[in-house]
């Protein structure tokens, strides 16, 4: 009886030792209900019927979770129970940042976010993520919350130069039926607000080098696999150099990897270009990062079909299976 009341208060106690103010009790009644709410309309915008009924519950998922999250000292509560939406957190949990996709039924996908800032008074500082991707005639371009480029992010990297924090952003785009893209961008904030891109992925130690870009973006065959993420124990970026399988360099959705890496390399308030990550044979337990930012038996977001895709199956559906 004792183990089982201190198991239901594990939460509230781990909450209160690690952060010191943390939603009241009745807050976290109304979180964890509203939480369920989510949950719901997460799955059904994952695998509703149509564009229409899709559409629907992101309508209804966005009030419902800035509801949510106007309660008081809410960036404390995880919403761990939202397998559809990523939400990452930097090293030093001053934002986090909420994301899901939205798929189609042509096939392409629209990107939703927000980034939720940890406030000291615990009230609610939010930046909405309008995902204009789709109208960048140029996306190497420095953007805000209001012209992001949509993606699902599944990683951020801290970084800490001349008295300013940077954040890397790896994120994943579904893009289209035939293709999909990874990228990886900086985010800072300038007084307060968030800031997408920038000049810090540098080309200039090339053997011929090519202009700094603000993000950087791979895409390739929507079959395929890339990896693009950071290498903690290379303490670098690494990502898969891509060839055309077909000959045609300028058909993206003809990309594939050609199982060597390139990187890049954290100097001086920039991520510098590596031609060739491994010159020799990957050695033994020193691979490339994962290469899909999200568990795909678990979750397709490329092809939805069932809440079965992005949820571990139980006992009883393992046995069935044997």
């Amino acid at each position: 009886m004792v183990k089982k009341l201190l198991l239901s208060l594990f939460p509230l106690l781990t909450c209160v030792l690690l952060y010191a103010q943390c939603p009241d009790a009745a807050a976290l009644t109304l979180l964890r209900q509203q939480q369920d709410t989510l949950q719901h309309l997460s799955q059904e915008i994952f695998n509703g019927k149509g564009n229409e009924g899709r559409t629907k519950a992101v309508d209804a998922f966005i009030p419902t979770l800035v509801r949510a999250l106007k309660t008081k000292y809410a960036f404390r509560f995880p919403f761990d129970s939202l397998k559809t939406v990523s939400i990452q957190y930097p090293a030093d949990s001053s934002f986090r940042i909420f994301s899901w996709a939205l798929e189609l039924e042509t096939g392409f996908y629209r990107h939703f976010g927000a980034i939720q800032m940890n406030t000291p008074d615990g009230q609610l500082k939010l930046f909405p993520l309008f995902d204009a991707s789709d109208y960048l005639s140029n996306p190497d371009t420095i953007t805000n919350n209001k012209s992001w480029y949509g993606c699902l992010y599944y990683n951020i990297v801290q970084r800490h130069y001349f008295n300013q924090e940077y954040y890397t952003l790896f994120g994943w785009d579904p893009n289209n039926p035939r293709s999909q893209k990874k990228i990886v961008e900086m985010l800072t904030f300038k007084n307060g607000t968030p800031v997408f891109g920038g000049p810090f992925f540098s080309f200039s130690e090339d053997s011929v080098p090519t202009p700094t870009r603000n993000r950087f973006i791979i895409e390739y065959k929507k079959e395929s696999t890339a990896t693009l993420n950071y290498n903690k124990e290379l303490d670098m970026i690494v990502y898969d150099h891509l060839i055309s399988e077909t000959n045609e360099p300028v058909k993206k959705y003809t990309y594939v990897s050609d199982m060597d890496y390139e990187g890049f390399k954290w100097k001086a308030g920039k991520w510098v270009h590596i031609n060739k990550v491994f010159h020799d044979a990957i050695p033994l337990g020193k691979g490339a990062p994962t290469p899909m930012p999200l568990d795909q038996k678990k979750k397709s977001m490329m092809h939805p079909k069932s809440a079965e895709d992005f949820q571990p199956a139980t006992p009883a559906q393992k046995k069935k299976k044997q």
